[in-house]
């Protein structure tokens, strides 16, 4: 179902706006070049616009700044909200994504694998993993 005209609109003018630390972080998700995850961003879920999400892992970026203190309980409704439709909401401040872009990459990287592996036929042995068996090792995601 497509959103209505006001809110594809309101969409828009939210990509226009994106904040400097979700253009950083769109930089390196948009085009399917963070290990061909497919990103959207400010898109329109329910009553909501996500920052960036990923409807393929059911994923939920948000990037937050000053204006988000003193909102906690109006975010904590929201995420409720996410997760009651099987999103999980990845929540980063700005300053993480300026002063530690790896270590965010890296947590959606790692989050995006865990959802979206299928489940492995048989449970592996401890002896298993310590013999280097389970999941094959993943690429990593591009570096800037």
């Amino acid at each position: 179902m497509s959103p209505n005209p006001e809110r594809r609109q309101r969409a828009r003018s939210l990509r226009r706006e994106m904040t400097p630390a979700e253009s950083i972080l769109w930089k390196h998700l948009r085009g399917r070049r963070f290990a061909g995850f497919k990103f959207r961003r400010q898109h329109p879920i329910g009553p909501f616009f996500a920052d960036l999400a990923c409807h393929e892992c059911k994923i939920i970026i948000e990037v937050d700044g000053e204006s988000h203190l003193g909102q906690e309980c109006r975010d904590e409704r929201r995420s409720d909200y996410l997760r009651e439709r099987g999103w999980l909401v990845l929540k980063f401040w700005n300053t993480e994504v300026y002063d530690d872009l790896e270590s965010v990459l890296e947590a959606i990287y790692q989050t995006c694998e865990r959802r979206n592996r299928p489940p492995h036929p048989q449970p592996l042995s401890p002896e298993a993993g310590a013999r280097g068996g389970g999941h094959p090792p993943h690429p990593q995601p591009l570096s800037p």
